[in-house]
């Protein structure tokens, strides 16, 4: 593998840890973690694959290895966003609908945010998805069509006026995250 390919990669590598992580240092730094095992690991590519999918196979597994590890303190820091409601405030600027989307996207589990993510926005097949996940092109297919479902219902949710004003009742039979207030 020749470092030109490794570096043509940055960009997707980039896109689809800023979306994962939802944070821009996080991002840079699972990217930077990304790279750092694939240039200490690249004999372990198997010379004909795809450098791309191995990429994000490892980025993937960086990503639910830091998850395991963190999720106690986690489950500590998480703030419901019914809590901050009365607190939140629009955005002021033209990009109120990309917002709205990245902050769905953020309420989507981690699993299907990923493999939404890999096949909507990195243009990968279920099988190289599937090889990313580690999981079965079924699993694969889906999380894709819950996380479209979701992710819909989210976009599509009304602005709520109070707290929890905006859940459903199925959703809260369904112990699922509140749904995400529009913004406007």
């Amino acid at each position: 593998m020749k470092s030109t390919d490794i570096i043509a990669q940055i960009p997707s590598l980039r896109r689809y840890a800023r979306v994962l992580t939802g944070d821009s240092w996080a991002a840079d730094d699972l990217v930077q973690d990304t790279l750092e095992r694939a240039c200490s690991k690249w004999r372990l590519w198997t010379m004909g694959t795809h450098s791309r999918a191995w990429l994000f196979s490892i980025m993937h597994n960086l990503f639910i290895d830091d998850i395991r590890r963190s999720s106690s303190q986690m489950r500590k820091s998480i703030v419901s966003l019914d809590d901050v409601a009365n607190e939140l405030i629009a955005p002021e600027n033209q990009h109120t609908q990309l917002l709205d989307l990245e902050r769905c996207l953020q309420r989507l589990p981690a699993d299907q945010r990923a493999v939404l993510l890999l096949v909507g926005l990195e243009n990968l097949t279920y099988e190289e998805v599937a090889k990313i996940a580690k999981i079965p092109i079924g699993t694969v297919m889906s999380r894709l069509s819950r996380a479209r479902a979701r992710l819909q219902q989210l976009l599509e949710a009304p602005a709520s006026t109070g707290h929890g004003s905006s859940i459903s009742a199925q959703t809260e039979s369904d112990h699922s995250p509140t749904l995400l207030r529009r913004l406007k």
